[in-house]
């Protein structure tokens, strides 16, 4: 088994803090805490310890503006897709219109440019006697969803069905644009490589979910962002990306608050609020406040004896 990411050994300091006061949700003891801005912070504890209690329930009741990043579906419409969700469509819509000077609503499978007998579908659905709903490729567009001559227009020697079948990966080595180009990277950096443009989004898992939305997320700047586990469905070869971009969000003078039980995370946090001693009744107090060095130190915490046995 391997050991993971190393310690954090040097932590950024807080700018200041946001205080939770006499906080009595659920099995909050009267919890009193502050948090830092500026830095990453990682609430810690075990399941029922009261760390989304502190943070969804009370937290953020006081600061709504807060970017709140969580597994919650970012669609659940069959016509929603990676490159409408982050913004993409519009961009590649426009290159294709300009390059063929035609206009973009004909690169809309739900607008002009859709298959008139499945109306952008992609699908038609056939209702059988005492049987569900059925559906089935169009057989006008094959499942393309544009009209035929719609895909006789390129950018770039793709159509825009070509395009949408394109991975990440595959669209960074081929779409040029510049602002599709910094989503396409934010979405590889979140380690969303593999999905293509035109997946629906009723699709994606609830961890792939939260990455799309960080994706979107990324140009922001003086932002409090909230995040629940987002290693959720991460291999672990991908949790250092995903520091890469927690640290990217901090360094451009964001506060970002994570809920995880991941130790890589953990390790790598700048401050750790550690919920507990236990879940249920058992919990409702923080144990711990302070930097990822002094959790090993810990001796009466459940997160710091596991960040002990990972490195030991």
């Amino acid at each position: 088994m391997t050991q993971g990411m190393p310690l954090k050994d040097s932590v950024r300091p807080a700018k200041g803090t946001l205080a939770i006061t006499n906080a009595r949700v659920n099995n909050l003891q009267n919890v009193s805490v502050e948090i830092p801005t500026g830095v990453l912070t990682v609430v810690t504890g075990v399941a029922g310890s009261g760390k989304s209690s502190l943070i969804h329930q009370v937290f953020l009741r006081q600061h709504p503006d807060a970017v709140v990043i969580n597994q919650s579906a970012v669609g659940t419409s069959i016509r929603s897709n990676p490159a409408t969700y982050t913004g993409m469509m519009d961009d590649i819509r426009k290159a294709f219109a300009t390059a063929n000077k035609v206009s973009p609503s004909l690169f809309s499978f739900n607008s002009q440019g859709a298959c008139e007998n499945c109306q952008g579908l992609g699908v038609v659905y056939t209702d059988l006697a005492f049987l569900d709903e059925v559906k089935i490729p169009c057989d006008v567009c094959g499942g393309k969803r544009f009209k035929d001559e719609v895909l006789t227009y390129k950018l770039n020697g793709k159509s825009i069905t070509d395009v949408l079948a394109m991975s990440v990966q595959q669209a960074l080595d081929v779409l040029t644009l510049k602002d599709v180009v910094r989503t396409l990277k934010a979405m590889s950096d979140v380690g969303l490589d593999y999905l293509t443009l035109g997946q629906p989004l009723s699709t994606l898992s609830g961890g792939e979910c939260q990455r799309i939305k960080l994706a979107t997320e990324l140009h922001k700047k003086g932002s409090l962002y909230v995040m629940d586990e987002p290693t959720t469905g991460l291999h672990m070869s991908d949790i250092s990306h995903l520091m890469a971009v927690l640290n990217r969000l901090v360094d451009t003078g964001n506060t970002v608050i994570v809920i995880e039980h991941n130790l890589d995370v953990i390790k790598n946090a700048d401050w750790i609020i550690d919920m507990g001693p236990e879940g249920g009744n058992k919990g409702g107090k923080v144990i711990f406040e302070g930097t990822p060095q002094q959790l090993l130190k810990t001796t009466h915490s459940l997160t710091g004896e596991a960040l002990r046995g990972a490195l030991s």
